[in-house]
């Protein structure tokens, strides 16, 4: 393995990193601390010990590490709230966070302050929920890899083929995690979400990296086992119902020399009884650090079901051959596809934290925002990153950037390069991405809706075409509080023509329509106003929600009864309001569908 480079040089003395100071930069008594330093100074709470836990979490699977005395520690603390409100599914009430991390309340309460105004959180009484901004942290891993976006399209297209789930996976240390999921609607599903880490061991694509393993790997994966022998830092698969014992250690390094051997690999029911999986390595043609000349393991691509459908055996000898010709075409892919060229970098991320202090003061923790802010920076054309790179990205000192940095590989998120660089690591997935990955349209306007109900003091609703164009269906709603409201449930269906969401779906497709005269009036204008045409004193106005290309695939709401606004003060008074949700709740929706699936119903 090669040797581990230390970073550009910083400038300026070192400091002690607290709540309320922002970092900079460092040196030791020695000279100039390096990233992976392990120089004694007052240390931080890691994700792990803050819990008290006797063991390591799920991917780490070493003893605790010294914390780099230039480590950032509100940025380690709230690393630790992100990813016990990843475990928890992505929702946690304030004491609960308390409990499971070991701080302090009013360093909880701070910290989900901070991650609330930068929209990674959403504070509800007393509970916390993450939010799909927050993917943008995992989004700016998978764009960085590219592989999704090259490789996802084959994926879809080969569980269309054979109705099977089919899934992409990356090596994440002795686990696997995945970054693609082609599932099938049955009422047997078989999916994993996005970011989900399982033990190399309970998987078919784990004895096929295990092939690349070090003798360090493997020494690494036997002190997890010792650790962990019932998986129970695995949240995503079930626990062992025993321990795993030595027969069970000896059976993974002969699967991993058959694999080897065979160039494939399979789960016979290791995860759970009944699931079965056959998968497959994708070699990429780029070298780097662990492959100079190339070859190495991308990803592994697998083919998942169960053994109603098909044994081990039967998918070895029926799916195997088409599963490799897959793979074929998704190395071509990789050969062909030159890199893109660099994205644009986020811009003033500096700028909005300073602001962000002036307005929260003490409640906003500044070193833990701009720490966040050094994850963006890496993204599409810009997998690696030097030190100055990604100060001048976010817009922070050079200073400031590289304690992040030195946090992050301490927390195994970024790992350094020969080439003085660095890259994310799998386990930015780890951040709020598998729960989130699973969100549908309806739960991430339903946060919006409410706050736009609580501003105009009007019921407001969400709703989506019907399959055949005439009707609409509700999918989200929030009911003021008066008397006298529009009294419509989630689930109803109306005559599309006749409301006025129903008109702003409409006017996104053809004109053939019979309202093509008002559509197209709806089209130019942005929004539908419709005054008792459904019913008697019932007044509608409605904005479009859009997707990442464009299109319209819901409608925004709100409606009362015609005596409390005119048409005109509909339009002056409740159209900026909801135009500003809707855009809103299109930021989340783009952010969510940047690698997932988001459900409209």
């Amino acid at each position: 393995m090669p040797a581990k480079p230390t970073p550009e040089t910083p400038e300026g003395p070192a400091r002690p990193a607290d709540e309320n100071s922002e970092p900079g930069g460092g040196t030791t008594k020695d000279g100039p601390a390096p990233v992976s330093g392990t120089a004694e100074g007052r240390s931080a709470p890691t994700p792990e010990t803050a819990k008290g836990r006797s063991a390591p979490a799920a991917g780490t699977h070493t003893p605790p590490q010294p914390v780099p005395a230039e480590a950032v520690t509100p940025l380690i603390r709230g690393i630790a709230v992100l990813r016990e409100l990843t475990e928890a599914d992505g929702t946690l009430s304030l004491s609960g966070l308390e409990r499971a991390t070991g701080l302090a309340r009013s360093t909880v309460d701070r910290i989900t302050a901070t991650l609330a105004r930068m929209g990674y959180v959403r504070l509800d009484g007393r509970d916390v929920h993450l939010s799909p901004r927050l993917m943008e942290l995992g989004n700016a891993y998978l764009s960085a890899l590219r592989l999704p976006a090259l490789l996802s399209p084959l994926a879809d297209a080969l569980a269309d083929e054979l109705d099977e789930s089919v899934s992409l996976a990356v090596a994440d240390r002795d686990g696997i995690r995945f970054i693609h999921q082609a599932t099938r609607r049955r009422a047997m599903s078989l999916s994993f979400r996005i970011g989900d880490l399982l033990p190399a061991e309970r998987t078919a694509p784990g004895p096929l990296f295990a092939t690349e393993w070090t003798a360090a790997d493997w020494q690494r994966w036997r002190e997890r086992r010792a650790a962990d022998p019932r998986d129970l830092s695995f949240t995503a698969v079930p626990p062992r119902r025993y321990g795993a014992d030595a027969r069970d250690d000896e059976d993974f390094v002969r699967r991993t020399e058959e694999a080897s051997t065979n160039g494939w690999a399979v789960d016979d029911q290791l995860i759970e009884p009944g699931l079965v999986a056959i998968s497959a390595p994708v070699r990429s043609p780029q070298p780097d650090d662990e492959a100079p000349t190339g070859d190495r393991i991308a990803c592994v691509a697998s083919i998942v079901s169960h053994t109603s459908r098909h044994t081990a055996h039967h998918l070895r000898t029926t799916l195997l051959p088409r599963l490799r010709s897959a793979v074929t075409d998704m190395e071509e892919e990789l050969r062909r596809t030159p890199p893109p060229e660099p994205g644009p970098p986020p811009s003033d991320l500096a700028l909005w934290t300073g602001e962000s202090k002036l307005r929260l003061g003490r409640d906003f923790i500044e070193s833990l925002a701009r720490g966040l802010t050094v994850l963006t920076a890496f993204g599409e054309g810009r997998p690696e990153l030097t030190l100055t790179e990604v100060a001048r990205a976010t817009g922070l000192a050079r200073a400031t950037a590289r304690r992040a940095l030195i946090t992050y590989e301490h927390l195994n998120l970024v790992t350094p390069r020969e080439a003085r660089t660095f890259t994310l690591t799998p386990r930015v997935l780890s951040l709020g991405y598998p729960p989130l990955s699973r969100t549908s349209l309806p739960e991430i306007a339903q946060p919006h809706l409410a706050d736009l109900t609580s501003r105009i003091h009007e019921s407001t609703s969400l709703a989506v075409l019907s399959d055949s164009g005439e009707e609409i269906q509700f999918t989200a709603r929030v009911a003021t509080g008066r008397v006298m409201s529009v009294n419509i449930t989630v689930g109803t269906r109306l005559p599309a023509h006749a409301t006025a969401l129903g008109r702003v779906l409409l006017a996104d497709r053809a004109d053939d329509h019979p309202l093509r005269h008002a559509l197209t009036s709806v089209r130019s204008q942005g929004y539908a106003l419709v005054d008792e045409e459904l019913e008697e004193g019932l007044r509608s106005l409605a904005v479009p929600i859009r997707d990442r290309a464009g299109r319209v695939v819901a409608a925004l709401n709100t409606a009362m009864h015609a005596s409390r606004r005119s048409l005109r003060e509909c339009v002056t008074d409740l159209l900026p309001d909801l135009t500003t949700t809707a855009t809103r709740i299109e930021s989340d929706l783009h952010t969510a569908t940047r690698f997932t699936h988001v459900p409209l119903t």
